[in-house]
C-alpha cells in the first residue's frame, strides 16, 4: 500500500490545526485538556452496536479508502437528558478495510490493512489501542450546521493515537433518553498532528499524493 494508502481511525478520527477563526462546523485541535468529571448515571457502551468508521483519500479526493474500527470498552455519564462525560478505548488491531473501496485489480484490502497496522501508520504492535476521553459537551450554536444531520452538541475530547494526545472539538448528534445515550459525529483530522507522516514528503511524488486528512465517523450507543 506504499502508493495508495492512508489512515483513518479510528478509529479513528480528528482535526485540522486552528490557524485563524473556525466556523462551528469545523473540527479544531488543541493541547490535551482536563477530562470531564463523571457525574450522574454511568452507562456502558454497547460494543456490538458501536463502531468507528474511517475514510481516507489521495489528494483531490482520488481513490478513497474506507473501513471500520471496533471498541474494546467504553462508558458515558449522563445527568437528566444531558451527556456529561465519557471515555472510549479503540482496538487498533481491529482496523478493517472495506473491499468495496479497493477497486484496482493489483491491490488487495488485506495488504492495505497490514500497512495501516505497521510502523508507517499506527504501529499496532507497540500501540494496540487508541482512546478518546470527553473533556466538554456544550450546546451547538443554533445558527451552525453540523457535519452530521441533526447535530445538536459541540463535543471536545482528548484523542490519543500512538501515545500522543490532542484535544479535538467537533459537532455531534447526542441523544439521551430512557436510560440510553447515543453519540453520532463525522469530522476530519490531519494525521500529521499525531506524527503519522508516511507519504507526506514531496521527495516521492507518488507517496506525496496521499492526503493528510482522515474523515472519522463515530457511532456510539450506551445503556444501563
Amino acid at each position: 500500500m506504499k502508493k495508495l494508502s492512508v489512515l483513518s481511525l479510528a478509529v479513528v478520527t480528528l482535526f485540522l490545526t486552528s490557524c485563524g477563526k473556525k466556523t462551528s462546523e469545523e473540527t479544531t485541535t488543541a493541547e490535551e485538556q482536563q477530562v470531564a468529571e463523571k457525574t450522574g448515571e454511568v452507562l456502558a457502551v454497547n460494543l456490538e452496536t458501536s463502531k468507528v468508521d474511517w475514510k481516507a483519500f489521495h489528494k483531490g479526493g482520488f481513490a478513497p479508502r474506507w473501513g471500520t474500527l471496533s471498541l474494546t470498552s467504553g462508558e458515558v455519564s449522563v445527568e437528566g437528558e444531558e451527556l456529561t462525560a465519557g471515555d472510549f478505548v479503540i482496538d487498533m488491531k481491529s482496523i478493517k478495510v472495506d473491499p468495496a473501496s479497493v477497486t484496482e485489480k493489483d491491490k488487495k484490502p488485506a495488504d492495505l490493512e497490514a500497512h495501516l497496522k505497521n510502523a508507517d501508520f499506527f504501529d499496532v504492535e507497540k500501540n494496540p489501542t487508541a482512546a478518546f476521553k470527553i473533556t466538554k459537551v456544550a450546546a451547538l450554536d443554533a445558527t451552525a450546521t453540523g457535519a452530521i444531520e441533526g447535530a445538536n452538541k459541540t463535543v471536545s475530547g482528548n484523542l490519543t493515537l500512538k501515545g500522543k494526545s490532542l484535544n479535538v472539538t467537533f459537532p455531534a448528534k447526542v441523544i439521551v433518553a430512557n436510560g440510553t445515550a447515543s453519540i453520532q459525529a463525522k469530522f476530519t483530522v490531519n494525521r500529521t498532528d499525531w506524527d503519522i507522516k508516511f507519504g507526506t514528503s514531496e521527495a516521492d511524488p507518488a507517496e506525496w499524493m496521499i492526503s493528510k486528512d482522515i474523515e472519522i465517523g463515530i457511532n456510539v450507543n450506551a445503556a444501563k
